[in-house]
């Protein structure tokens, strides 16, 4: 008890896991192999062969996961896909999903 009659109660410092999104890069009929790949390797910092085999599986499959990040970094990896696609003409997308 605190002077005065007041209770304290006892706070727990608890650090909440923040949530994850995916980052996923979408097929389309125009951009090239070898822009995906040089995203890959820029923006996600992929080795040439985990690139390549991310690169045909988009191709392949219309999709995949390019890392798993908090919502700010996944964000800021989208929106630099975004910006280099648009620069070079390109209709390429990436999007985040929660998960």
């Amino acid at each position: 008890m605190q002077p005065g009659g007041d209770v304290r109660e006892r706070q727990e410092n608890k650090t909440a896991t923040p949530k994850l999104y995916r980052v996923v890069l979408l097929n389309d009929d125009y951009t090239t192999m070898e822009f995906v790949v040089a995203v890959l390797e820029d923006v996600f910092q992929k080795g040439p062969a985990e690139a390549f085999r991310l690169m045909m599986q988009v191709h392949t499959q219309g999709r995949a996961v390019c890392g798993v990040y908090t919502y700010e970094v996944a964000e800021t990896k989208a929106a630099r896909v975004r910006e280099l696609a648009q620069r070079d003409g390109f209709p390429l997308q990436a999007l985040l999903e929660e998960g």
